[in-house]
């Protein structure tokens, strides 16, 4: 007792007036009075007493109960847990002294941040048995034992957290009597252990591992059936918020999941069925709306992009063919859908058809009931150029429409094809044309978004590169068409807004890299290079954010011109832009514009993950897929660009005089040659850096997979440790002075036992599998007997069935003889007459007979 009262005043301090008697010291001398009873009494009625007195004292002064009482009270949890009654009034007194909450009194005395449960919870769990007492009693089915139990959890729970998770880790069957409660009748106990097992799993994939090995995920869907699915309240909420811990970044979870059909089990609850207009806002309450949330969160933690590339297949391919993706689209489509709702369902379509053909394609069917109907694609686009829908709205539509043409070279090629001449007529609208609508639209966002998703259709195909350079556009009456490059480099040169400036750099420099056909266009326009230069060369602002980076987008550009350049343009050689930018910029400069793309944070941030994840329009910056492209280019650039210098002085350095003037054009054409080789070693370094991804990919994959069974291996060390305890517990408590020898003794056991169990196993499997082949036996001969008994008597049947037709011919053909003859003849009811008003020779007879 007096340990537990020096640990609390170390962390609260001394109580006020110490020196002086008062309210607080005479409860102090009542508690421990109280404590002393219930330490000292043989009669169990009298602990009792004290204990209830003791928990009527803890909510006041819970800290003179605490610091007095919490070792005799953890005495009662041990010594008189066979009575629900003392047992309970103890844990309900733990409750109160360990409750997180800081009351107003404790306010006055000790301050708002001395966090009086939080202390009491680190001396408490100092014993490592006492958690283990607490879930122990959980096995008690009384109401007054349980619930505090569980409560009691909950508070050292939510004030150590880790230390709780590990306690109750390495607890012989702790969380499998934590699982055992999702079945308890008493909806107030089910519900209160759906919340603690949301804090127990969060941040620890063992715990999370056992837990969904523990059935956790069946037991999970019964009660969301049992509550209403997505109609349901707030316990559906906490369901799905618990599902979404034990899938969020733990691939054995996730594995476990989807092989378990789990999947499947999703599709009815986004079944939601259609809203009328007059109650479409009835329809989608608050609770509602948190329960759909919840439910795509679910599914994004599947196929997110950042897991295993074979499982994120996998989960797609069966979210397709359950359905799972068709109900989505239906939310996707249906009026009445909330903003917020609706974007994480686009969200969630667009995880689920990434890099999936299939998938893709589906999307590309869907047609939404608009009049005309209208693809669904169509439809969000019209959504994301639209400056009056929602900032995030916009954002996870070009999320959707990035994911639509990530790998699909399909959706790629009919998205330029939409912009070419046709000779059929065309649609009234079509991405094409609404992408190029928010191109050149007074909106900065939509340039943005506009060029971004433009700029996809472009990614690793150069044919379509070459196919967008066909483009042209009619901007005024009378006045030639422009091609949509040059249209691009005028809204560059007359836009007054960095955010459009960068959207259409990065459309450029998707566009000119590996493209050697758009260098050339793009040099060939006026002014395109001298623009990029001039701002590239500016001094001012070079604080700004957005500037710096329109800098670093502009020299990037031009260092595409100058590594993709075949030298077909006189004016702007490899050789000629680099004393260029020597000349007006200074290689230095240039280096350090270029590699300062990589030093912001907005570019590192992007980088991360393919979803653009800004809160404000202004922050929206950079594309993903952009910040891939510049990283992986970003050193054969500048090495170009010092190779191509280097060239420059050596030749300057070097001037042949006229008589060597054959000699110097053999030079020139070894160079060509030697920049053929040098394009062409890059093409295979670029193509040997895909590749180094992919097995960088694949090796991700296998250290996951390495990691997933080092955890196995450690939750199956846990539960064989938890078996040895039990075992440790079945023979016997052990001396300290034997503790070695009988540890290994009960390893012996253990290890018989296993090999034991494993002997009966096969035997039974075995004798098993003999039985059920002699049964199969005996069962395949008695039906082939039984069969043939059947025929024989089916034959004999039809035999006797003719010898008795023959002999009811011959019966009647007698009975008409005797007829004729006057006989008297019985039928088989009774003995009658028969009419002899034809026959009045038979009346004779039958007289003389009478």
């Amino acid at each position: 007792m007096e340990y537990f009262k020096s640990s609390l005043k170390s962390v609260l301090g001394s109580t006020p007036a110490e020196n002086e008697p008062s309210g607080a010291d005479t409860q102090s001398a009542q508690v421990e009075r109280l404590v002393d009873r219930l330490q000292s009494s043989t009669l169990l009625n009298d602990r009792r007493d004290a204990c209830r007195a003791l928990k009527a004292l803890s909510r006041t002064y819970r800290v003179e109960v605490g610091a007095q009482g919490m070792d005799a009270l953890r005495q009662i949890l041990e010594m008189d847990r066979t009575d629900c009654e003392i047992s309970g009034l103890a844990l309900d007194t733990l409750c109160n002294i360990t409750d997180p909450k800081t009351f107003d009194d404790e306010v006055d005395k000790h301050g708002p941040r001395n966090k009086v449960g939080e202390q009491f919870t680190e001396i408490f769990i100092k014993n490592s048995d006492s958690v283990g007492l607490v879930l122990t009693l959980l096995e008690e089915f009384d109401f007054k034992v349980r619930w505090p139990a569980l409560k009691l959890l909950t508070h050292l729970l939510s004030n150590r957290p880790k230390d709780i998770q590990e306690i109750v880790l390495v607890s012989p069957m702790g969380v499998s009597k934590l699982m055992d409660l999702l079945s308890d009748s008493r909806e107030v106990i089910r519900n209160e252990v759906l919340l603690l097992l949301i804090q127990l799993t969060k941040g620890n994939a063992n715990i999370q591992k056992i837990v969904a090995f523990e059935n956790a995920f069946d037991r999970i869907f019964d009660v969301i059936a049992q509550e209403g699915n997505a109609e349901g309240g707030i316990v559906v909420e906490d369901c799905l918020l618990l599902m979404l811990n034990l899938l969020r970044g733990n691939i054995s979870n996730q594995n476990f999941f989807k092989e378990g059909s789990y999947i499947q089990k999703l599709t009815p609850m986004f079944e939601i069925p259609a809203e009328t207009e007059d109650n479409s806002l009835g329809g989608w309450s608050p609770q509602k709306v948190s329960n759909v949330h919840c439910m795509v969160q679910v599914v994004r933690a599947l196929v997110a992009p950042s897991g295993p590339a074979q499982a994120i297949a996998t989960c797609q391919r069966i979210m397709r063919a359950c359905g799972l993706l068709q109900a989505l689209c239906n939310i996707l489509m249906a009026s009445g859908v909330p903003a917020d709702v609706l974007t994480e369902t686009i969200n969630t379509v667009a995880e689920v058809i990434r890099g999936n053909a299939s998938n893709q394609e589906f999307l590309a069917g869907v047609m939404a009931p608009s009049s005309p109907p209208r693809p669904a694609i169509v439809v969000l686009l019209m959504s994301m150029v639209n400056e009056k829908q929602p900032f995030i709205l916009r954002c996870s539509v070009l999320y959707c429409f990035q994911c639509f043409l990530y790998k699909n070279e399909t959706g790629q090629s009919q998205l330029i094809q939409t912009l070419l001449p046709q000779g059929n007529e065309m649609p009234s609208l079509t991405t094409g044309q609404l992408l190029c609508g928010g191109l050149f639209s007074l909106d900065s966002l939509s340039n943005w978004f506009s060029a971004v998703a433009l700029s996809h259709a472009l990614i690793d195909d150069s044919t379509q590169k070459e196919q967008l350079l066909r483009v042209l556009l009619a901007t005024n009456i009378g006045k030639p068409p422009v091609t949509l490059m040059q249209q691009c480099v005028m809204l560059l040169q007359q836009g007054n807004k960095t955010q459009c400036k960068l959207g259409l750099l990065m459309l450029l420099c998707r566009w000119t890299a590996h493209c050697p056909a758009a260098v050339k266009s793009f040099l060939l326009i006026d002014s395109s290079v001298a623009y990029l230069t001039a701002l590239l060369s500016s001094q001012e602002n070079n604080d700004d954010l957005q500037e710096t980076l329109l800098q670093s987008m502009c020299a990037m550009l031009i260092g595409f011109c100058i590594h993709f350049n075949d030298n077909s343009v006189p004016n702007y050689t490899k050789e000629k832009l680099c004393n260029l930018i020597e000349n007006r910029i200074g290689l230095e400069r240039f280096q350090d514009a270029i590699g300062g793309l990589a030093r912001h944070e907005v570019y590192s941030r992007t980088l991360k993950h393919p979803q653009p994840s800004v809160k404000n329009p202004s922050e929206l910056l950079l594309d993903h897929e952009f910040c891939r492209l510049s990283k992986a280019l970003e050193g054969m650039i500048t090495k170009s660009v010092l190779d191509a210098n280097s060239l420059h002085n050596e030749n300057q350095t070097t001037t042949p005089t006229p008589p060597d003037s054959v000699l110097v054009a053999q030079y020139k054409e070894v160079i060509r040659e030697q920049d053929l080789q040098i394009q062409k070693l890059n093409q295979v370094t670029e193509s040997l850096a895909r590749e180094k991804h992919e097995l960088e990919l694949q090796a991700h994959d296998l250290r996951s997979t390495i990691s997933h069974l080092k955890d196995q291996n450690l939750v199956l060390r846990a539960a064989r440790t938890n078996m040895l305890s039990e075992e440790i517990e079945l023979y016997g408590t052990v001396n300290n002075g034997d503790s070695a020898k009988e540890l290994e003794k009960c390893r012996n056991v253990v290890v018989d036992l296993e090999n034991r169990l494993a002997e009966y196993t096969w035997t039974i499997n075995e004798y098993k599998r003999k039985f059920e082949e002699r049964d199969e036996a005996d069962i395949e001969r008695k039906l082939k007997d039984k069969s043939e008994e059947l025929e024989k008597l089916k034959k004999d049947q039809e035999d006797l069935l003719e010898l008795l037709t023959d002999q009811d011919s011959k019966i009647i053909l007698y009975k008409e003889r005797l007829i004729a003859l006057g006989e008297k003849v019985e039928t088989d009811e009774s003995s009658v007459e028969l009419d002899t008003d034809d026959h009045p020779e038979s009346n004779n007879s039958i007289e003389r007979n009478d």
